[in-house]
């Protein structure tokens, strides 16, 4: 099997760029966004973005991973909260309040099950040490695993989309979910 080489320089950047553009583009106009909008967008010829990602859907998954990836980072980084239930409910209400505008990479049918084990195991341990923090603080109810941290993470996501309208109807709703993780 030939060993990839590294990518040179510019096409990092190049790279780099198209995931940023194509994460604003699709959040803004959803999956139908085409990749020639992208690419004209990022200042490149479509031909760089399908030597990059042979399809959109590879483009959509690298976007998504992308976001996963920027996710537990920033979970990671708010471990070392000197107060850790403010720092999960800060990251909690972030990931929501992103979403209503972000889900278009939901709508695609892309799911974290498909994503590489790497990956999926960052965030499932930067999700565990935030709300390990948290419960340990006294801030979070102790009968609260990860899995149903990000089942309530995806549903009140979901309920950001569908009331995208009516914030005041979003923040009610967050507020319930948020009362409900509170021990």
């Amino acid at each position: 099997m030939a060993e990839r080489r590294p990518l040179r320089a510019d096409a990092q950047r190049n790279r780099a760029r198209l995931l940023e553009v194509a994460e604003r583009v699709f959040a803004a106009k959803g999956t139908s966004a085409s990749t020639e909008e992208i690419a004209r967008e990022a200042g490149v010829g479509v031909g760089t973005v399908f030597r990059h990602f042979p399809t959109k859907e590879a483009l959509l998954e690298a976007v998504f991973v992308c976001r996963l990836r920027r996710l537990a980072d920033e979970a990671d980084a708010l471990t070392s909260s000197t107060d850790p239930g403010t720092a999960f409910f800060t990251f909690f209400t972030g990931v929501v309040e992103q979403s209503a505008t972000k889900n278009a990479l939901a709508e695609a049918g892309i799911d974290v099950q498909r994503v590489s084990s790497e990956v999926r195991a960052h965030v499932v341990r930067a999700l565990g040490s935030l709300l390990a923090g948290a419960q340990e603080a006294g801030a979070v109810r102790d009968d609260i695993g990860v899995p149903e941290l990000l089942a309530l993470l995806i549903g009140a996501s979901r309920t950001a989309e569908y009331a995208s309208e009516d914030r005041a109807v979003q923040a009610r709703a967050l507020a319930i979910v948020l009362d409900g993780l509170r021990r």
